[in-house]
Parts: C-alpha cells; sequence; structure tokens
C-alpha cells in the first residue's frame, strides 16, 4: 500500500520520567486545513482500496433489503395518547407518532427526516407534558452530542417559540402543570472549540415556557464541582424534583431532592458518593432505591425522606445482577442478568414475588416503563436471532400479549446461538455467544467475527443485528465475549477489568480468540477482531499485544490515546474506569497497554481499518487519526491500514441509516477480502 505522507514531529515530553514521543499530535487540531488534507487524502486512498471490492455493492443491496422492515420504539402512554417512533424501513431517522388508542389511527408528530436534506440532523430525545399535550424534543447536528431543545404543541404539530441550546448530556422533565421543564446545559463553549473543548460545570435549569433562556431559573449548581452533572427528574406525584448527581462514568453517584411545594433548599440525601443511588419512584416520602451499596449484585430498598436514617429492604442482594427495575401500576418489575441474558421478576411493593415472566427464550428483555396509576406495561425482547419484538403486559390479569412483531427478510430457523464458557489467562470463567448457521462444521475454516466492550459497568447481552446477516449467510461466526469490566456479573466483575485490572480486559478478548481456534470454529487468517468506543481501545491494544492471532482487526471511535484521552469533551469522566494518566500510578498502567503508544516500528501488522466520524465529540477523532497514522508508519507486512473517516458524522447515535448500511457495506467487504470470504 502507498499511504499518504503524514508528517511526524520531533516532540518528546518527559511524563514522570519517561520520554514519550507523540509525532502527531499536529493531528489533533480539528480545524486545522493540514488536518483537513490528511483526511481527505486518507479517505482517497481508503475509497480506492474498497472501490476495487466488488463484494462492496452486493452487501449494500443485501444490507438495504434487510433493514427494509418496519421498526417500532415501545409506546408511552401520556394523558390519554400513545407516543412511539416508527421507522418504515428506510427511513434514515425514526418518526414519532402519536395515537389516541394503541388501535387507534396515528399521526405524524415530529419527522426528523425533514431536519435536514441528508438525515445528519436527528431526533435525540424527546417528553411529554403529563397532559399528554405538549412534547419538548432535543435535536443532535452531525452526531454531536450537543443538542438544542424545541417545544412542539401535540395537537397543532406546531413548535412553540422555545429554543434551548448548549445542551449536553440531558433529558427533560416537566412538571405537572404543564408550563415548563428542568433540563440541564454547559455555559458556551468558545468559537470553534465546540467538538474539543473540555465538559465541566454542567449547570441544573427550569424552563418556563414563553421565555427566552437568558431567563432560565438556575436550580442547582457547583461551582466547586466542575466535574458534577445534574439530572433533574419529577416524582410522578409532582411532589419532589429528584436530582441525580453524576461525576463521569463512575458507579458511585449523589442523590438529592427539592420539594416543589414546600419549598426550601436542595436536599442532599445522599451526599457521600460511596455507591450508587437510583431512584424508581416514591409513594409519598417513601422513596424506593436501587442500590449497590453492601450489594454487588444490587438491591432495593426503601426510605422514607423524614427519617432518612430508617432503610427498609425491599429486594435483597441475590446471586443475579439487578441490572433493572421499575415501579409500574403498583407492582415493582425487577429484571435481573443470569450469565448475561435476562430474567424478569414481579414483586409486590413491600418486595414478594408474584411471577417470573415468561419470555421467548434465552435472550435480552428491556422497558417495563410507566407510572404507578397505569394497568399495563410495554416491553421489548430479543437475542442473536430473534428480531427485537414488542409486548404487552397487562398489570390485572398477568397476561402478555405480542405488540408489534418486525418482519425480517431471512429465516431465522437456519440458525442458531450457544453460550459457551472458557478460561481467561488467569483462569478466570468467561461467557462467550457464538451464532451460525445450524450443522457448522468445525474444521478452524470458518470466517469469524469477534467481539467484545468490556467496561464501564455495560453488560453485553444478546440483541438482532440484521447487519451481522449477510456475514452469517456466507457461513460465517459471529462471537461475542463478555469482558471483566462489563456488568455482567456486578460491581466485582466491574472492577477486575478497570484502573489497575484493565489488562485482564485484554487478557479475557485475547483468550476468546484462542478459544474459538483451539475449538476450531476458526484459525487466525481466518478470524476478524472488532469494537467500538471503550471496544475500540479493546481492539487497538489487543492488535498491538497479539499482532499475530487475527486475519483483520476493525476499532470503531476508539479511544486509543490513552495518556491524553481526558484532555478532550467529557473525556476526563472515564477516569473512573482508566485512571487519571497525569498521576504517576495510573500513567504507568495506561502507557502500557495505550495502543498508540504501543505501536513498534517493523511489526507486521494484520489488516486493519480504523473507523471514526469527524463530528464525533465524545471520543474525539484525534485518537483514530494518530493509532493509523503510526500504524501505517510502522507497518513492516504487506497487510493494509486503512482509516475511514465519515463526514457530518459523530460517535454513532443519530447516524442516518443510509451512512450506516454505507459503513457496514464498506467494513464487511474489507473483512471479507482479507480474510477471503
Amino acid at each position: 500500500m502507498e499511504y499518504p505522507q503524514t508528517k511526524r514531529l520531533d516532540l518528546v515530553e518527559t511524563l514522570h520520567g519517561r520520554s514519550v514521543a507523540d509525532p502527531y499530535r499536529w493531528l489533533e487540531d480539528d480545524n486545522s486545513k493540514e488536518t483537513a488534507e490528511w483526511v481527505k487524502a486518507q479517505n482517497a486512498v481508503t475509497n480506492s482500496y474498497l472501490a476495487k471490492l466488488t463484494v462492496r455493492e452486493e452487501l449494500k443491496a443485501r444490507l438495504t433489503e434487510l433493514m427494509n422492515y418496519e421498526r417500532f420504539s415501545l409506546p408511552t402512554p401520556k394523558g390519554g395518547r400513545y407516543f412511539y417512533t416508527r421507522n418504515d424501513g428506510l427511513q434514515n431517522q425514526a418518526v414519532v407518532y402519536v395515537s389516541k388508542g394503541l388501535g387507534a389511527e396515528a399521526k405524524v408528530l415530529i419527522d426528523p427526516n425533514k431536519f435536514s436534506d441528508d438525515g445528519t440532523v436527528a431526533l435525540s430525545g424527546f417528553a411529554i407534558s403529563d397532559d399528554g399535550n405538549l412534547a419538548a424534543y432535543s435535536v443532535s447536528s452531525g452526531g454531536s452530542d450537543w443538542v438544542e431543545w424545541h417545544v412542539r404543541d401535540v395537537e397543532t404539530g406546531e413548535d412553540l417559540p422555545d429554543v434551548i441550546q448548549w445542551s449536553k448530556f440531558s433529558g427533560a422533565s416537566w412538571t405537572p402543570d404543564g408550563k415548563g421543564f428542568y433540563y440541564s446545559a454547559y455555559d458556551a463553549p468558545e468559537e470553534g472549540a465546540a467538538l474539543q473543548q473540555m465538559n465541566q460545570f454542567q449547570k441544573l435549569y427550569y424552563h418556563r415556557l414563553g421565555t427566552p433562556q437568558s431567563s432560565d431559573e438556575l436550580v442547582y449548581e457547583r461551582k466547586d464541582q466542575p466535574d458534577w452533572g445534574f439530572g433533574g427528574h419529577v416524582t410522578e406525584n409532582g411532589r419532589y424534583l429528584v436530582i441525580h448527581v453524576w461525576h463521569g462514568t463512575h458507579r458511585e453517584n449523589r442523590l438529592f431532592y427539592k420539594d416543589l411545594v414546600a419549598g426550601g433548599p436542595v436536599v442532599e440525601l445522599f451526599k457521600d458518593a460511596d455507591a450508587s443511588y437510583g431512584l424508581l419512584g416514591n409513594v409519598g416520602t417513601r422513596f424506593f432505591i436501587q442500590t449497590d451499596r453492601n450489594a454487588p449484585m444490587e438491591r432495593i430498598f426503601a426510605v422514607d425522606i423524614d427519617n432518612p436514617s430508617a432503610e427498609i429492604e425491599i429486594l435483597p442482594e441475590s446471586d443475579a445482577v439487578l441490572s433493572g427495575a421499575s415501579m409500574v401500576g403498583g407492582k415493582l418489575f425487577a429484571t435481573y442478568l443470569r450469565d448475561a441474558h435476562t430474567q424478569v421478576c414481579i414483586y409486590s411493593l413491600d418486595g414478594k414475588l408474584e411471577k417470573e415472566l415468561e419470555l421467548p427464550g434465552v435472550g435480552t428483555a428491556a422497558g417495563f416503563g410507566g407510572e404507578m396509576k397505569d394497568d399495563e406495561t410495554f416491553f421489548a425482547y430479543t437475542s442473536y436471532t430473534y428480531p427485537t419484538s414488542l409486548y404487552r403486559y397487562d398489570i390485572k390479569t398477568g397476561r402478555t400479549s405480542l405488540f408489534k412483531k418486525p418482519d425480517v427478510k431471512f429465516n431465522a430457523d437456519d440458525y442458531e446461538t450457544k453460550q459457551v464458557f472458557y478460561a481467561s489467562k488467569d483462569g478466570t470463567r468467561v461467557p462467550m455467544f457464538i451464532t451460525h448457521k445450524k450443522g457448522l462444521q468445525l474444521d478452524g475454516q470458518n470466517p469469524t467475527l469477534l467481539g467484545g466492550y468490556g467496561g464501564f459497568n455495560i453488560p453485553i447481552t444478546p440483541g438482532f443485528n440484521p447487519m451481522d446477516i449477510p456475514w452469517l449467510e456466507r457461513g460465517g461466526v459471529v462471537a461475542v465475549a463478555c469482558l471483566r469490566g462489563g456488568g455482567e456479573y456486578g460491581k466485582t466483575w466491574h472492577d477486575g477489568g478497570r484502573l489497575k485490572n484493565k489488562q485482564n480486559v485484554f487478557d479475557d478478548f485475547i483468550s476468546a480468540a484462542e478459544y474459538l481456534i483451539a475449538e476450531k470454529y476458526t484459525s487466525t487468517p481466518r478470524l476478524a477482531i472488532r469494537g467500538g468506543s471503550n471496544g475500540g481501545l479493546l481492539v487497538g491494544a489487543c492488535l498491538t499485544q497479539r499482532p499475530d492471532l487475527y486475519g483483520a482487526c476493525v476499532p470503531y471511535v476508539g479511544v486509543l490515546d490513552m495518556l491524553r484521552f481526558h484532555k478532550f469533551t467529557i473525556g476526563w469522566g472515564w477516569c473512573s474506569d482508566y485512571g487519571n494518566p497525569d498521576e504517576a500510578a495510573d500513567f504507568e498502567v495506561v502507557y502500557k497497554y495505550s495502543p498508540y503508544h504501543n505501536v513498534k516500528e517493523g511489526t507486521a501488522y494484520p489488516p486493519t481499518l480504523v473507523v471514526t466520524g469527524d463530528h464525533d465529540d465524545r471520543v474525539v477523532p484525534l485518537h483514530s487519526f494518530k493509532f493509523a497514522s503510526a500504524l501505517q508508519h510502522a507497518q513492516s507486512g504487506p497487510a493494509p491500514v486503512l482509516i475511514r473517516v465519515e463526514t457530518r458524522a459523530g460517535h454513532g447515535a443519530g447516524k442516518p441509516l443510509s451512512m450506516a448500511i454505507e459503513e457496514m457495506s464498506d467494513v464487511y467487504a474489507f473483512v471479507m477480502d482479507n480474510l477471503k470470504v
């Protein structure tokens, strides 16, 4: 491969007594003409390579066919209406609909496809007033995390003049009178710095309809805590504003509240950030809290805010992770994870088990939203071969009924998923899901895609991805490893893969690859690894640690420079998992695995396609730019090292469907070409 000439700086810093080179720091400037020219040149090389792959158009056609099916979100009942999103198949963005009954005719409320011609302006969230008459909705442009809030009249479909800017990592929560809502925002960034400037000093505001943003009431801020963030939520009875106080991606948080009727100051209910605290709901002054305090697998207790020292145990910790819970229709719906798949139990509010919900199989169920006055709730169920389907649960009768099932153009009966357990480097038992055609021959020749995540207490559970079907149809295997650092087995599992234990995540992933080879699912020339965001770090670290093990590598929007990740946008918030590189002990840990700093000249690296977006202000694209440059410079073998930079795209959320299909066609074409599928 002939790559564009990439300038190398003679830049060496002394960090904690070590000399650290950073020859590609100039690529951190996303506003420079030089960086833009580099991106253009790299994309030209990548596009030239991909254009020669005839399978690319075949994949695009099949992916387009597969994605052309109706998709719905779970309905939200408010004020006698139902609100939900629907994509008729190939729409770039899902459309918000409203109806006056489940079977009633629906009308379009918000169509994000009209926001822009190219589909890159997306709806990122919406909140409905209690009476169902107004919708606050947020809009994101080009994949950025920054959103702008608007308000739409549900009956007329017209927008009110209200506009809220510079909001990020925030929802909206209406007051019961429907005259305003709470939201969180940052001060406006410096001109030209919106996609890189650190996000600090978030503030919680109340916006009253019909007034300009400049007059919004500042409800809560902490000038002494630049890294605290605030999520405001009004309880169902309208009495309390509950403030979830977060600090980056730490599990531990604080929980405050304000009495909206009696007035008075914000009360710090759980102020020590010694555990995770999530409010499920309240009955009068009794708050129901989900926590991992003294319970690595999580539990639920109740506390009377008039006597917060007296706690009542509702659901004690069990042998499965309590991954979520909700209070609906006078019941407590608890979702557990057992070996990374879902079990749902329904309890009375005093913690008495009433029934276990029957699910279609070993998969993932989510939803169970609603209010205490509701007599129904909805949930989604999915697995690797079971397209996401929606169900209605009648709380009075205890009956489950199918609400929406998609019609995807493939035969699920041709495929199977099995869960296996393998031993990691230190002997830890790690689960992995493997999906393939029935009757697969274990001859070591099956093209295999191995993915994982392993971070931030996020569990990886079974889920249907129609974009994997072309791979499966060609005899491919899809494997997903449930690595330490995730949330599959609670706090202990998470702690086992973060900070000084982060190397365990990479060892788990490398061991998964070795298992697939040893069990003759595949072999090195037929094995590709992939992962996004923290999973992009996973691929980058495993690529640099074991370049001999894989036939192809695809890191998406990865965190790849572990010495400077904390200096941009919300990167500082990831120190909970990675540590702070400015501190000597943490520096020594991250420096050993930082993908960018562990690329070694003269190494034969496997075929690699680095994927990122120029508007990614979550994991800024400089990570991918610098890593790809280092790999291209160091490569001693014949395998291609390419970078694909999508313009007008961010970290992934809000990406138009047409753009997603193009990207996946390119990725699969690259992998198939290099694995000789």
